[in-house]
């Protein structure tokens, strides 16, 4: 057991409403040898969504998992990202056959595909489609970035700040709605801006932002909360009026956020994090409504600060007093309608 295993372990809960059912819209499979969860494979999601909730989907994202490796063994290095709906499609297909529970994982895969390359990037989501097995549904190309030192750039994709205003990626992403594809966005708080620009100008294109839009609570943005929850919900309502844009709701697990419970002698209940966590949630599903909005889990990426049952638990908490068919929309029927995933 690794030290964060031992950490989490002090902390149980049991499944709040564990009937309700859960398409979980966001988490991770890779062998990263870099990281503080190395292997994070099929086995140990299923360890870690065996808690008691009634998680009946899921879908995976992009995460330079198994990238084929193209300088070893020749080849366009723009396929190179194929390689992880490859292997993704392939952990589906396991969870597909019954022999590890009822969960369909991987239910919908959403990879990753430089949008830079303009036009000539269809031939990369082709072969990411002729990959999935029927499961691929879009592509996500981050731009998160920050000028500033204290912020730590989240991927290796090159992201750049107002990548979504250039040109090449912009013809690029032109060659989604054609194929049937959506659009994951994952950038800082700051960049919210840039996305309402391209979903202007790309009605058509089904877009879903990660994270309720990574609000920053390190680096210079430390001991400023209020002041950036005043920019970024002001960016969310003006974000919310492109109707072609959902939201997921999850992510403020990250150290990032700057909430810090990854810092605690032992981890936060669901009660601490739904305390922490409700005004983001609630100000996303005001201004989006239920049906664009979806609860997402982020791992294993946001259990840095929480099991995956306390996690659930506290979306569930913040959401006690709401209707059942709401309930429904955020806890699966958003997620599960968008990834168009058609459960047994």
């Amino acid at each position: 057991m690794s030290h964060q295993d031992d950490w989490l372990s002090q902390v149980t809960e049991a499944a709040l409403a564990p009937e309700l059912p859960i398409c979980d819209p966001h988490h991770h499979l890779w062998d990263h040898r870099e990281t503080f969860v190395r292997r994070y494979l099929l086995d140990e999601f299923l360890a870690d969504i065996g808690g008691g909730h009634n998680v009946v989907s899921t879908v995976f994202l992009e995460c330079e998992a198994f990238y084929r490796a193209t300088d070893r063994f020749g080849g366009d290095p723009a396929m190179a990202p194929v390689g992880e709906t490859e292997f993704v499609n392939g952990m589906a297909a396991m969870a597909a056959s019954g022999l590890y529970g009822k969960t369909q994982v991987a239910a919908a895969i959403v990879g990753f595909a430089d949008l830079r390359l303009g036009e000539r990037v269809a031939d990369v989501l082709a072969a990411h489609v002729q990959a999935g097995g029927g499961r691929f549904r879009g592509i996500r190309h981050s731009t998160a970035h920050d000028d500033d030192d204290g912020i730590i750039g989240a991927h290796n994709t090159s992201p750049n700040k107002e990548l979504y205003y250039e040109t090449t990626f912009r013809r690029g992403f032109a060659q989604l709605a054609p194929m049937d594809m959506s659009f994951d966005a994952w950038f800082y708080h700051p960049q919210i801006p840039e996305l309402t620009d391209l979903a202007r100008a790309f009605p058509e294109t089904p877009i879903i932002m990660d994270h309720v839009g990574a609000p920053l609570g390190i680096g210079p943005y430390a001991g400023r909360r209020d002041e950036v929850f005043s920019t970024w919900s002001k960016s969310i309502d003006t974000l919310a009026q492109c109707r072609n844009v959902h939201v997921k709701l999850g992510g403020l697990g990250m150290k990032l956020t700057g909430f810090g419970h990854h810092k605690l002698a032992q981890p936060p209940s669901s009660e601490v994090l739904a305390d922490a966590w409700k005004p983001y949630l609630l100000h996303c599903i005001e201004a989006f409504g239920p049906e664009r909005c979806m609860f997402e889990s982020n791992f294993p990426v946001d259990k840095a600060t929480c099991g995956y049952t306390t996690l659930w638990n506290a979306f569930k908490r913040v959401t006690a007093g709401f209707s059942t068919a709401d309930k429904a929309a955020l806890f699966h029927d958003s997620a599960a309608q968008f990834y168009r995933i058609q459960e047994a």
